[in-house]
């Protein structure tokens, strides 16, 4: 019985301690394929030589964390998924900001803290998760990127996925252009 007890209380501290590491509850982390942070894996430790880039481009890129479904204006909280593709076969595509806004315009979160190295035809995804309320039916993303020239001009969408009742739906989005300052 003793042993028993042991036995328990020694999952339990393994549990909770499993729950204290941050990156085990980032989605981001948990459904890649090695547990790992796909964001800190592509990071650039050191500083990049920019000065041959002609490439720079801000893509503003609609996220609905929520929809309204009938007359009672019934909120159902989405997932979305943000894809940002290099589509170049040889060069790769540096991201250097993905920031997520609310319906209201209030900054939200700041998924990179340092530019990333997207490889050629790589795919680096983002989760929002269905819990994540706070972005509301007008969330979205503003995305810069840079490269050596125009040939790394990325494909940038959005899916989002939900259910309602027994009936299911998914739709997507995509990132547009923008000028920013």
């Amino acid at each position: 019985m003793n042993l028993y007890r042991i036995s328990l209380l020694g999952l339990a501290a393994a549990l909770i301690c499993t729950g204290c590491d941050t990156k085990m509850g980032d989605p981001n982390v948990v459904l890649s394929d090695h547990q790992q942070d796909p964001i800190e894996e592509l990071a650039v430790t050191e500083k990049i030589d920019d000065s041959n880039f002609s490439y720079r481009q801000s893509f503003y890129v609609p996220i609905y964390s929520d929809i309204y479904t009938d007359k009672d204006n019934r909120k159902v909280l989405l997932a979305a998924t943000l894809s940002v593709r290099n589509t170049n076969l040889k060069k790769p595509l540096y991201i250097n900001k993905i920031d997520y806004y609310a319906t209201d315009g209030t900054f939200l979160k700041s998924y990179v803290d340092r530019t990333i190295e997207l490889p050629p035809m790589a795919t680096l995804n983002y989760i929002v998760e269905k819990e994540e309320d706070k972005g509301g039916s007008g969330a979205n993303f503003i995305i810069t990127v840079e490269g050596v020239d125009k040939s790394v001009a990325p494909v940038i969408e959005a899916v989002m996925i939900g259910n309602f009742s027994n009936k299911g739906f998914a739709f997507s989005t995509e990132g547009t252009p923008i000028d920013t300052p």
